[in-house]
């Protein structure tokens, strides 16, 4: 067993605990306000991918070495995650949510479109990395970015729809 393989382990387990439960009260009250979900049948692949790919590190990477540089670097993500999250504020979900209010444009939304998704994009292959896995950087990555593309198609729709 390696202790700061698990430490990692757990640290990034209770942050998506932590961040579901965050989103689930969020969405929550978004529905309660009026706000509509749009294409909710892609979440439940969304959260077995994540899901997967957590147990996938638990299980295949406890008792290995961590790889600071990868640390580093995903250490940034999550830097960049809170400012992402602390730019939506309340309307930060992991559904796609429609409200009627203005689009946010600041924080990171000022230069992208879609902040958060590039964030996990990078994150999840990065997670994998930290701990040496790379077989499972490659094929959580590939998938993740295949359901982002989906996904992103889904709300960009969605969005487009709210502006006419």
């Amino acid at each position: 067993m390696s202790w700061p393989a698990v430490a990692f382990l757990v640290l990034v387990g209770v942050q998506r605990l932590c961040e579901l439960v965050y989103a689930n009260a969020n969405t929550k009250r978004l529905l309660k306000n009026g706000a509509r979900e749009v294409a909710p049948s892609h979440y439940k692949i969304i959260v077995a991918l994540h899901a997967s790919w957590l147990l996938s590190l638990a299980l295949f990477g406890w008792s290995a070495s961590l790889h600071w540089p990868w640390l580093s670097v995903f250490v940034a993500l999550q830097l960049m995650r809170i400012w992402t999250l602390a730019s939506l504020k309340e309307r930060w979900t992991t559904r796609i949510i429609v409200t009627d209010a203005p689009l946010i444009t600041s924080g990171p939304y000022r230069y992208l479109k879609h902040p958060n998704y590039l964030i996990v994009a990078f994150e999840i292959p990065v997670g994998a990395l930290v701990l040496g896995l790379t077989e499972i950087a490659v094929i959580f990555g590939l998938l993740n970015l295949g359901v982002l593309y989906w996904r992103i198609r889904q709300e960009d729709a969605a969005l487009r729809k709210q502006a006419l």
